[in-house]
């Protein structure tokens, strides 16, 4: 983690105030004793800015808003940190606006598309006395942090893992940038690099990876990491969900099993922002070097050829079969 040193009350601005997870960086914000002191969003429904900082300025118009962040710097009251929230393809350009700011950068995961993006923004980064953090929540969780203690001094065998989420979207996700995957990277970039960040965290590096499934709506392989082998399934379509979820008319199925126990920890994620900025303001912060790991994988499970269903692989890829017959 990049240390930074401990200053006054930081003054924020953020990007994408008007997207899903913008909530949460507010509440962040606020909770940490931050003041947001402008916004942007080409979008302007952007009420919930009321509920946290009423008296942000705000822009529709990125050229604007950089001229406000400049204009800002120039008169001595310079933004200390850009939260950012925007969509995936976006986060490049937008931390790159933060660092020619003066400001460091607090990105929403994944951090970039691609590998080589993550090194071109360390070398940006070098050369300026800002630095670039991500939002890497899996890793405050206490159940997590648990499994990470237990299994830290297993180095005799691989850990079988299976990783199952499926989070259920309309019609609406395959319309906008999250389902384009030139801008999002896909459903394993979208939804599972979280899940890819918390794996490769505990259980070391990616040795080699397999492809079952790339569609638009799942995505399902099997990843050899350094001391552990994970089945994953990834999904945004409520017709994937087990027939238990669905009898209950829940739309979301989360599912990590080691060793064919369950890791309980649908509980503790409401906080998860609010404890990553704790950590950014306190210079423990994630940067580039701890994300790139997660990009690597995710970029390489874009690329990968499929592989048929002839070997071990995820039993939701069943489900699939299913689905589509």
């Amino acid at each position: 983690m990049t240390r930074i040193p401990a200053s006054k009350t930081r003054a924020f601005a953020l990007i994408g105030a008007a997207g899903f997870i913008a909530p949460r960086h507010l509440k962040a914000i606020k909770e940490t004793g931050g003041c947001l002191v402008a916004a942007l969003d080409p979008n302007d429904s952007v009420g919930i800015i009321d509920s946290y900082f009423p008296d942000a300025d705000f822009f529709t118009e990125p050229e604007r808003f950089d001229r406000h962040l400049d204009k800002l710097r120039r008169e001595g009251r310079g933004i200390d940190y850009v939260s950012i929230c925007s969509p995936n393809y976006l986060h490049d350009a937008h931390i790159r606006m933060a660092l020619r700011n003066g400001a460091h950068a607090v990105c929403e995961k994944p951090i970039v598309l691609n590998p080589w993006n993550a090194d071109a923004l360390s070398a940006i980064e070098s050369e300026s006395d800002r630095r670039v953090f991500t939002i890497l929540q899996l890793r405050h969780h206490p159940a997590i942090i648990a499994l990470r203690e237990k299994y830290a001094g297993v180095h005799d065998r691989k850990i079988d893992i299976d990783v199952t989420y499926i989070t259920s979207r309309g019609k609406w996700y395959h319309r906008s940038w999250k389902g384009n995957l030139e801008k999002s990277g896909g459903v394993a970039t979208n939804i599972g690099v979280h899940f890819f960040d918390m794996l490769s965290w505990i259980f070391g590096g990616m040795k080699s990876s397999i492809v079952n499934r790339r569609q638009e709506d799942c995505a399902s392989g099997v990843l050899e990491l350094e001391r552990a082998r994970v089945r994953w399934f990834l999904s945004v379509n409520a017709d994937h969900l087990p027939d238990a979820q669905r009898a209950k008319g829940q739309r979301t199925f989360r599912s990590i099993t080691v060793e064919g126990h369950e890791v309980e920890f649908s509980e503790g994620f409401g906080d998860l922002h609010t404890v990553s900025y704790q950590e950014i303001l306190a210079g423990r912060g994630y940067g580039l070097r701890d994300a790139k790991p997660s990009i690597e994988m995710v970029q390489a499970i874009r690329q990968a050829p499929l592989t048929p269903l002839t070997d071990d692989y995820h039993p939701m890829c069943q489900q699939v079969e299913a689905v589509r017959s």
